[in-house]
């Protein structure tokens, strides 16, 4: 259990709840289950169907899953009407991860191995000797009185059962100078030896082994009895499934003096937990939303660190479709929608380099963020962010009247720029955009590492935008 921390600004609790947030959410899917959970709970949002018909009503909450590994909440003003803008924190609800591949089943000397692919960029040299499991989602037959039916279940195996273990330096002398991977024959998770799993077959009730299935051939029944045995199925039930790999050891505050955050996965459920948590927060009490005149929303898409183009990812129309939908919920007038974006603005939340002791010279001179030093509002004149200096004042000025620190980060012009989801939702949709996001240590490696401090700072920053830019934004005068 996380260690409470004193109250400051109704924060009390962020880190705590993040930290539980971090540890229940090991896959994107779990991540949008407990997202959910939070919202329809304390949240009190009520969840809507993209395949049905929205009857909204101004003063309410809502969201919507898709994939449901995207999730979009959204709540309206009591003084909204159609054409007034919306208020948007994005984030993205993927990591870089091991995923299985649809054919896991590998055998090599003596021992069962489950065949991965690599998602994104990861530190995949970070991934050997760790504790791992698995978690995901799997498709299982159910039968109901006579009706049969496939179901979307979340699994997760809380136990360590696989390991990719590093090789002996006896072995290779070659490896002092410098550790390389290859991702195809050294990623290769080790379930366990054939023996024993030949010994740990399941044994029939007349005695004899179980017969091979047609998914035996593709997966070793090892892994699917563990799988049936989580979810409570039978291993034949077992029709499909998209899982991960993922690291057993929890998320904790640690550092000598508690000042720090280590966990996998910080980039970017840091930023979707801290930001999910400011609108239910925004929103929480009778009078929130009584003079609230535009809608405030989150936004947490899949599938960012391989490029977002997906149906569930920020390149598709979700975010179009969603503002769309909410403004003609109100009118039947179609163009109020593009007024209603031209009023619009969003905060792209993803998680941010801060300067590295060791490894000073990566960062530009007068750019060098620092743990505890605020949000990071990031620029890049080719748009590999979307800030501008409008955004950016907009979203300082906020931070200064509330006290809250911020820093700026530009990347060295000898080094490639990353990227977001900001520039692909400013051109996409055509929405002011800042770049943000908290300082972190270790960015795609398997355990990473934040300030406590940052966490809470992008809470109470995220929470102020939501509370505030309604008022703050009717002083902006550009394009007149």
């Amino acid at each position: 259990m996380a260690k409470q921390e004193p109250n400051v600004d109704g924060s009390s609790n962020v880190v705590s709840d993040l930290l539980d947030f971090l540890n229940a959410s090991p896959t994107a899917f779990h991540a949008v289950a407990e997202a959910k959970r939070l919202l329809q709970g304390v949240g009190g949002y009520e969840q809507v169907s993209e395949r049905e018909d929205w009857k909204l009503e101004a003063g309410k909450k809502y969201f919507f899953t898709r994939n449901h590994s995207t999730i979009v909440a959204f709540a309206i003003g009591k003084k909204y009407v159609a054409g007034n803008g919306f208020h948007i924190v994005g984030a993205h609800t993927d990591s870089p991860c091991l995923k299985l591949k649809p054919v896991t089943k590998v055998t090599k000397g003596g021992y069962l191995e489950v065949g991965v692919q690599t998602y994104g960029s990861g530190l995949w040299h970070t991934w050997f000797d760790r504790d791992l499991t698995i978690a995901g989602r799997v498709i299982v037959r159910e039968e109901k009185d006579g009706s049969v039916s496939y179901l979307h279940k979340l699994v997760r195996i809380e136990e360590p059962i696989m390991r990719i273990p590093t090789l002996a330096i006896h072995l290779d002398r070659g490896i002092t100078e410098g550790f390389k991977v290859n991702n195809q024959s050294h990623l290769l998770p080790v379930l366990a030896t054939s023996i024993k799993a030949e010994l740990n077959k399941v044994i029939a009730e007349n005695g004899q082994l179980e017969s091979e299935t047609s998914s035996d051939s593709k997966h070793h029944s090892l892994l699917l009895q563990l799988l049936a045995s989580q979810l409570g199925c039978k291993p034949d039930d077992i029709y499909d499934f998209e899982l991960q790999a993922c690291d057993t050891q929890p998320s904790i505050i640690a550092g000598a003096t508690k000042e720090f955050i280590f966990s996998g996965r910080l980039d970017n459920l840091c930023s979707s937990f801290c930001s999910l948590k400011a609108l239910i927060d925004a929103t929480s009490s009778e009078s929130s939303l009584e003079d609230e005149a535009g809608v405030r929303m989150v936004a947490l898409f899949d599938h960012e660190e391989v490029g977002s183009n997906s149906a569930q990812g920020a390149g598709s129309p979700a975010m179009l479709t969603a503002l769309s939908r909410i403004t003609n919920s109100f009118t039947s007038d179609s163009k109020l929608l593009e007024k209603a974006i031209q009023r619009s603005f969003l905060v792209s939340a993803d998680m941010a380099h801060a300067l590295h002791p060791n490894y000073m010279d990566k960062h530009e001179d007068n750019h060098q963020p620092k743990l505890h030093g605020g949000l990071v509002i990031k620029h890049n004149a080719n748009q590999r962010y979307a800030t501008n200096s409008i955004t950016s004042f907009i979203f300082k000025e906020i931070a200064s009247k509330h006290k809250l620190p911020t820093q700026d980060f530009v990347v060295r012009n000898d080094m490639p720029c990353g990227s977001t989801i900001g520039p692909i939702l400013a051109s996409g949709v055509g929405i002011r955009t800042v770049d943000v996001g908290a300082p972190q240590l270790s960015m795609h490696s398997i355990r990473e590492m934040c300030a406590v401090d940052d966490a809470r700072h992008s809470y109470q920053h995220f929470k102020a935008y939501f509370e505030e830019f309604s008022h703050f934004d009717s002083k902006i005068i550009v394009d007149m």
